[in-house]
């Protein structure tokens, strides 16, 4: 499977070669302009009626979600669902490949209203399911009826197109009758899906098919008058070539579906054809994409204004979400732009009345840079995904220059007006990025490098494909005549294919990134320093010593991690400024990324969250953790008449509270190592790590230590982290003698926060309660209602409520605690790694 992965790109590409390579031999007697002329000659009511029908069939792809959210028993308004598949299905009918989101768009959508990844998994599958059966059903319908051979693809023999259609039939009844005759649910992994009813099946097929119908309607209208194909002839022909072109994985079918349709187009009919696939691409895929943009950018500009609609106040919520994948897209658009319109020719009056303008040698360098421009883009495009602040000014600038070169180099205002809408809606989106870092250092998945390599190859064709009939030699690279479009087109290209080569040698030769180095003291010492300016006493668990130390370029911030299995896991957010945590954090998604493992943030804070659904990653409430405000602690009225009692009865039999300072705690190691040690005995355990400190002593001597005396005996212990300008006061392994008082642990508690109290600390953290808040409603994610279970009838595993009621008595503030990272079918393994590195192994997550 890992190698099936580096595979896969060059597969698609050589899929996409062999699509082209058909192509080119379809269209071989046809001519540039002769394309043009077709796609101008459609009447506008034609082109109206496309538009139309355009809208009604994403109208009709909604409602696939919409009947899964029936299915799935959602409660989910109407105008989310809508926004939600529009935007999805814009981004999958033109991609094909899920490479603008570091997981799907749709999950990112569906999970930030509440939806658990099961739910969404099942929401997707369901609609995924509703999409092949259209295909089948409607093909079923077509092809048995259909008078289409499939000699013409050499491969596939004299094998008819009827024999599909009545196995596409046969599959039909055969889901339909499944739904008649099963009625108990299946198993799909550790899933449970329940059978859909007949009439839900049937609804599902007609919505199938209707939404395919209307798809090869828009086609069909675009048609010329004169073109001898029926309706039934340009569907067949339409869902064989949707076929392949989803088998062979090609972005948005591009090539495949073109190739497909001339081959089986009449003869002499493949210049009026090849016009209408153009508009119909443009009207049916790149139309819905420009809507969709517009929607955010508007949002971006007028949400703060009374008319915006209750839908796109709906869009707003998740805008920080979808607006950089959208951005990320129209940028890639923009740099295809640039490259197909250097690989065209000119308009010649245009150029003629630019001529008496603008002297010859800047024209020639217009169109030279504007192809260089366009291949940048194509790479800024993935910084804009990942949020790269110096990718959005240079796509800003960049897409201004290149509006600026369209009008020098032919006044293709069409161009200019485009490329000047990206940066209208670039500009309102700054706050969106705030990453610094390089675009050398991101990583370029297997199917960003197909999307370039696809939209360079097709680029260099087009510009081939259109000078034909320009007769190859060796002069032409110097011909810098006005009408040498060709001779621009070879200099461009060459010039924006170096381009691309020079970027991937430069990531291809980079110094192979090195393990990641293990903590030593001069890291510790580091951290230290960031650790003593920090407002959250959680940072001081760095200084165990079991985990890695990543640090900010300008070590004002760590992330501290530690790798289980194919999991990287930090403990909590990133310490350092807020600034620098955003940066920090995707800092260690890189490393994770560069290493192939799987990022893993481990009981995070409610402030991150939106950075780690930037990244992609989903959220698993883990429970909340409780925090005493110490200026309103009290030990006075009816509440803490318990507390009183504690504090009385324990004092009464001899004992005492003090605290040492960090250094006279080296003279008292020895009796504590003895508290531990029978303390691990009485508890029948072992040591934990990682989110929990253990017994080590150059750990302990870092920090003051608070002590129970009995009769001047120590008899329990606790080490006290303290944070910056004591905004935070907390303790780590708190241990006791076996024969110490019962209470003992509630007396050191009080004594603690009456001591905080005393010196000014703000907060006195009592730490986390496991699975706490979460709650067991019909609606409420599945992890939530699981965690709900266990903490009310999990006693046998961990006394998760009893933890809860026994803070709870301080009357703390409760905060929720998340786990971030990569969802669906990856997450029970990123549980057991995250159990198996805080117990110490496998056999730690049974063991006490």
């Amino acid at each position: 499977m890992k190698h099936l992965k580096h595979l896969l790109p060059v597969i698609i590409i050589a899929l996409f070669g062999v699509s082209i390579w058909v192509l080119h031999r379809s269209i071989a007697a046809i001519h540039y302009h002769e394309i043009a002329a077709s796609a101008r000659a459609i009447p506008r009511a034609d082109l109206l009626l496309a538009v139309g029908l355009t809208a009604l069939s994403y109208l009709v792809m909604s409602a696939y979600d919409l009947l899964a959210v029936r299915y799935l028993k959602l409660s989910l308004e109407k105008g989310k669902v809508l926004l939600a598949s529009f935007i999805s299905y814009a981004f999958s009918n033109n991609i094909g490949l899920s490479i603008l989101a570091a997981g799907s768009l749709r999950y990112r959508l569906y999970s930030s209203w509440g939806l658990s990844g099961e739910e969404i998994t099942k929401l997707v599958t369901f609609t995924i399911v509703t999409f092949w059966l259209g295909l089948i059903g409607i093909g079923g319908l077509v092809f048995s009826t259909a008078s289409l051979q499939l000699g013409k693809i050499t491969w596939l023999g004299s094998f008819s197109v009827t024999t599909v259609g009545w196995c596409f039939l046969a599959v039909s009844m055969t889901y339909l009758a499944f739904l008649l005759v099963r009625k108990t649910p299946f198993q799909l992994l550790s899933w449970e899906f329940s059978i859909p009813s007949p009439g839900m099946g049937i609804a599902q097929i007609v919505i199938g098919v209707l939404d395919w119908a209307l798809a090869g309607s828009v086609l069909y209208v675009l048609l010329p008058n004169h073109l001898a194909l029926s309706f039934q002839q340009l569907l067949a022909i339409y869902l064989l070539s949707q076929l392949i072109a989803l088998i062979s994985h090609i972005p948005g079918g591009l090539g495949v579906f073109e190739s497909m349709v001339l081959m089986f187009a009449p003869q002499g009919d493949s210049a009026a054809l090849l016009g209408s696939l153009v508009l119909f691409r443009a009207i049916y895929y790149l139309l819905p994409l420009a809507l969709a943009t517009s929607l955010l950018t508007y949002t971006e500009l007028f949400k703060r204004t009374s008319t915006v609609s209750k839908a796109l106040r709906t869009l707003v919520h998740w805008s920080t979400l979808v607006t950089p994948q959208l951005l990320a897209l129209t940028t890639l658009i923009g740099g295809a732009v640039l490259l197909f319109s250097g690989a065209t020719p000119t308009i010649p009056h245009r150029l003629h009345w630019l001529n008496e303008l603008i002297p010859l040698p800047l024209v020639q360098l217009s169109h030279f840079l504007g192809s260089l421009v366009g291949a940048v883009l194509l790479l800024l495009a993935r910084g804009i995904q990942r949020r790269l602040d110096a990718a959005y000014i240079l796509a800003i600038a960049l897409l201004t220059a290149g509006s600026l070169l369209s009008l020098i180099k032919g006044v293709d205002y069409e161009e200019a007006i485009a490329l000047g809408l990206m940066v209208v809606a670039l500009l309102p989106c700054r706050r969106y990025f705030y990453r610094k870092s390089s675009l050398l250092a991101e990583g370029f998945s297997p199917q960003w490098i197909v999307l370039i390599a696809l939209i360079f190859i097709s680029s260099t064709w087009l510009g081939f494909f259109s000078y034909r009939h320009v007769t190859y030699s060796q002069q032409l690279w110097w011909d810098f005549a006005l009408h040498a479009d060709a001779s621009r087109f070879l200099r461009a290209a060459v010039g924006a294919g170096i381009l691309l080569l020079l970027f991937a040698l430069a990531k291809i030769l980079r110094p192979v990134l090195p393990e990641p180095p293990t903590t030593d003291q001069d890291a510790l010492e580091r951290a230290w320093t960031i650790i003593s300016k920090a407002p959250d006493t959680e940072a001081n668990l760095a200084l165990l010593g079991d985990k890695t130390l990543l640090f900010d370029p300008d070590h004002n911030g760590f992330v501290m991690y530690a790798i289980q299995g194919s999991s990287w896991i930090t403990m909590g957010d990133p310490v350092a400024p807020e600034k620098v945590s955003r940066d920090l954090a995707w800092q260690f998604r890189e490393l994770v990324e560069q290493h192939g493992g799987q990022p893993v943030f481990y009981e995070v804070g409610p402030d991150m969250l939106p950075i780690y659904l930037d990244m992609g990653l989903s959220l698993y409430k883990l429970g909340e953790e409780a925090r005493v405000s110490l200026p309103q602690f009290s030990m006075q009225g009816s509440k803490r008449s318990g507390l009183r009692y504690t504090k009385r009865k324990l004092e009464k039999d001899g004992c005492s509270f003090e605290v040492c300072p960090a250094e006279q705690v080296a003279a008292l190691m020895p009796v504590l190592q003895n508290i531990s040690d029978q303390w691990l005995g009485i508890k029948n355990s072992r040591e934990k790590g990682f989110s929990l400190g253990f017994f080590k002593p150059e750990y302990l001597l870092n920090f003051p230590v608070a002590l129970v005396k009995q009769n001047d005996t120590i008899i329990a212990f606790a080490n006290l982290w303290q944070s910056a300008e004591k905004q935070e006061l907390s303790i780590d392994l708190m241990r006791y003698r076996p024969d110490a008082p019962n209470d003992i642990m509630e007396y050191l508690f009080i004594e603690l926060m009456l001591w905080g109290q005393h010196q000014g600390y703000q907060y006195f953290s009592l730490g986390m309660a496991p699975l706490a808040g979460m709650e067991n409603r019909p609606f409420a994610p599945l992890w939530h209602r699981i965690g709900a279970l266990l903490f009310r009838h999990g006693e046998h595993f961990y006394n998760f409520e009893g933890l809860r009621k026994y803070k709870d008595k301080f009357d703390p503030e409760w905060e929720p605690r998340y786990l971030a990272c990569p969802g669906g079918f990856t997450l029970p393994k990123v549980l057991t790694n995250t159990a198996a590195l805080i117990g110490g192994g496998i056999k730690g997550i049974f063991g006490k």
